[in-house]
């Protein structure tokens, strides 16, 4: 009895057993024997889904969800449709309206939908076959489309299922026609409306399905006024004539009437697109290949922003790829091949050793529009184009004209060329930065080996000192707080990063473990909250050499993290120079300045006092650094600061002093040569 009634159960849900569903597992719980029967498992249980059925059933088989995004795609299928036959030659304009009743119509000027009766079907005409039966449509043969946006023959059927009304108005021979359907099922038969001698051409007026897509649910303005306006700069051929009601607008900057035509097609977006920007080469390199519309047209247009993050997009017979494909790796490969092989003919091959497609790709802004024959894609979707061909294509396309485009200006070409290897230079440091942390043992390890760290686990209260060389790192080492107080010792003067090439600079040892103890990113990647320290001090000797290291360092702050001067974060340490001594009294000078005035001010005029000068940090006692130079509570601390508006004349100093030109800095020697004291000259 048990059993029966399971399977009473079940035969009334029929669903649980639909073939190969996944529903079907609740039935394995009661499951005979092998053998022992059918367990209410019958021919009556298998569904047969019929017309426009499935797609009911299934939304996201087809358009990829029930979501806004999936809803306005019903409106990509229908006016892929008019674009079609624009791109066939057959209409030149396309009519695009929305109603304020949620009603969108799309009409052309094209051929107008055949309406003749269908030879497989009887008493069916075609325009009812292409609305209500799955994979019907005339871009199967290649004769009527060559190229076109929707192959499979679902995609107006697919708009038709799941929209509470649509109606459809062909104008072919002189004659108009019309028919409506609800949620996919005709409303009667094709009509002939009457004579319309002076008229061609499709319109196709539906509205989504709220039992599909919400109560909710309305086409957005702004979603469709972009669509439509995307369609004009794929085909230059084709005008696209925007209306809306003006009650669904609401203060949005869409305007209830446009015209789009735009003879310059892509290249028009992409200027519009970087209005005001900053573009690296002030050109925008675009071109076509072949005729559009027409299998193997490929058409693009290329610039690159200095501050802009970019965008890539590409379209397949004037569908949108937003996934990208074939198509891109096409594009990627040609820039990226131009731009090394232009790198070889200016000498500039070991740079751009490194630069992938991925640099060259960063800040640029592209449109590419490719014309494929039966294209393949991945989902009904569209969102990306898997054609294999498609990628030769466009390689063979863009590769030449790219070459000549960058060869018709070299200075600019130079400029390109180097601003994509300061991104690959970027992107290399950003692999080699670590984020650092002192919260286990085991992150610990990954400091630089000869930075000897503070136990503090915060950054507040904590402070390191750079110093020069091993000798004084061990005193510094010796004298410090180790709780608060961490050295890092840098051998010999670090490298100049005003004259030295960003290959060298990510090359720099010196360097890379000054970046790694600090814990933050360099340039536009520095982020002040990743500070390991409070503070970051320069401690070097106190003499010319010394200056010169801190100078060295002081520029590699300025030019790769100046955040870290701006938040007031970094210091110079003052040690003493001179040691003086009468008797048990000790004072320590900065310079040979201050040792005067010191002999004067904390000596007796007949005292013979001792004068010892240090040779450098490294020479100085533990305890005597410690009492100089390391403790808090004695030292002397200057903080370097920027003022906002000094910050010009500071980076032409830099530049100057620091750059690569030597001349720069005789010139200023030659200037300031009648200040300079020769008794305070330390040669």
């Amino acid at each position: 009895m048990a059993k029966s009634a399971t399977n009473k159960k079940n035969a009334q849900n029929p669903d649980l057993f639909a073939a190969g569903g996944d529903k079907a597992t609740p039935a394995s719980r009661n499951k005979p024997a092998r053998g022992a029967g059918d367990g209410g498992y019958s021919a009556k249980h298998i569904e047969v889904l019929e017309g426009l059925e499935p797609v009911r059933r299934r939304p996201g088989m087809y358009i990829g969800g029930t979501d806004e995004k999936a809803m306005h795609h019903l409106f990509a299928e229908v006016i892929d449709n008019a674009m079609d036959e624009a791109l066939a030659g057959h209409a030149d304009w396309i009519d695009v309206e929305l109603d304020k009743d949620g009603f969108v119509s799309v009409t052309d000027n094209g051929r107008g939908m055949p309406v003749d009766n269908h030879p497989k079907f009887k008493n069916k005409s075609a325009l009812e076959v292409i609305m209500c039966t799955l994979h019907a449509g005339g871009k199967f043969d290649s004769e009527v489309y060559e190229t076109s946006g929707g192959l499979h023959g679902v995609g107006v059927s697919v708009t038709n299922a799941l929209s509470e009304r649509l109606e459809v108005d062909v104008w072919r021979e002189q004659t108009q026609y019309h028919m409506a359907f609800e949620r996919g099922h005709p409303k009667g038969k094709l009509e002939k409306v009457g004579r319309a001698p002076n008229k061609r051409g499709t319109r196709v007026r539906f509205k989504p399905d709220p039992q599909i897509f919400g109560a909710k649910a309305h086409f957005k303005p702004e979603r469709l006024f972009k669509m439509s306006r995307s369609k004009a700069y794929l085909f230059g051929g084709v005008e696209i004539r925007w209306h809306c009601a003006p009650e669904l607008l609401h203060g949005s900057d869409v305007p209830e009437e446009a015209t789009f035509h735009f003879a310059e097609g892509l290249k028009d977006y992409l200027a519009t697109s970087f209005e005001g920007a900053t573009l690296v080469h002030p050109d925008i390199f675009t071109g076509s290949s072949g005729k559009a519309g027409r299998a193997g047209a490929v058409e693009w247009a290329v610039a690159w922003s200095a501050d802009t993050d970019g965008f890539i997009n590409s379209y397949c017979n004037t569908v949108p790829t937003p996934d990208g494909g074939t198509h891109e790796s096409g594009l990627r490969s040609a820039l990226l091949r131009g731009l090394k092989d232009h790198a070889a003919r200016v000498g500039k091959e070991k740079q751009v050793g490194p630069v992938t497609s991925e640099d060259v790709m960063t800040g640029v802004g592209c449109m590419l529009s490719v014309f494929v024959r039966e294209p393949e894609f991945q989902g009904q979707t569209k969102d990306r184009l898997a054609t294999a061909e498609a990628q030769r294509v466009v390689e063979q396309a863009i590769k030449d004209p790219f070459d000549h485009w960058l060869a018709g200006n070299p200075m600019q070409a130079n400029k390109l060329l180097d601003f994509i290897i300061e991104r690959a230079d970027e992107r290399i440091r950003r692999r080699q930065e670590k984020d650092i942390a002192r919260k286990t043992a085991v992150r610990k390890l990954r400091l630089p080996g000869k930075l000897a760290d503070c136990t503090n686990s915060a950054s507040e209260g904590s402070e390191i000192f750079i110093v020069e060389g091993d000798s004084a790192g061990g005193s510094a080492k010796q004298a410090r707080d180790r709780r608060t107080q961490a050295v890092l010792p840098l051998r010999g003067k670090i490298l100049n990063v005003a004259s030295a090439g960003k290959d060298k600079l990510a090359q720099n040892a010196q360097l890379a473990d000054l970046i790694q103890a600090l814990g933050v990113g360099t340039g536009s990647h520095f982020k002040t909250d990743d500070l390991r320290y409070e503070k970051v001090i320069i401690m070097t000797d106190a003499d010319v050499d010394g200056a010169h290291i801190a100078s060295l360092l002081i520029t590699f702050f300025y030019r790769q993290m100046p955040q870290l001067i701006d938040s007031g974060r970094l210091y110079l340490a003052v040690p003493p120079l001179y040691r003086l001594q009468h008797g048990g009294k000790i004072a320590y000078a900065r310079n040979d300045a201050h040792k005067d005035v010191l002999l004067k001010s904390e000596f007796n005029a007949n005292a013979k006092v001792e004068v010892s000068r240090f040779k450098g940090l490294g020479e100085m006692m533990a305890a005597q650094l410690k009492e100089t130079t390391m403790d808090p509570s004695k030292r002397t601390l200057l903080r370097v600061k920027l003022v906002e508006e000094e910050r010009k004349p500071t980076d032409t100093a830099v530049e100057r002093l620091m750059g690569n030109k030597a001349e720069a800095r005789f010139e200023f020697i030659q200037e300031k040569a009648e200040f300079a004291a020769e008794e305070l000259l330390d040669v």
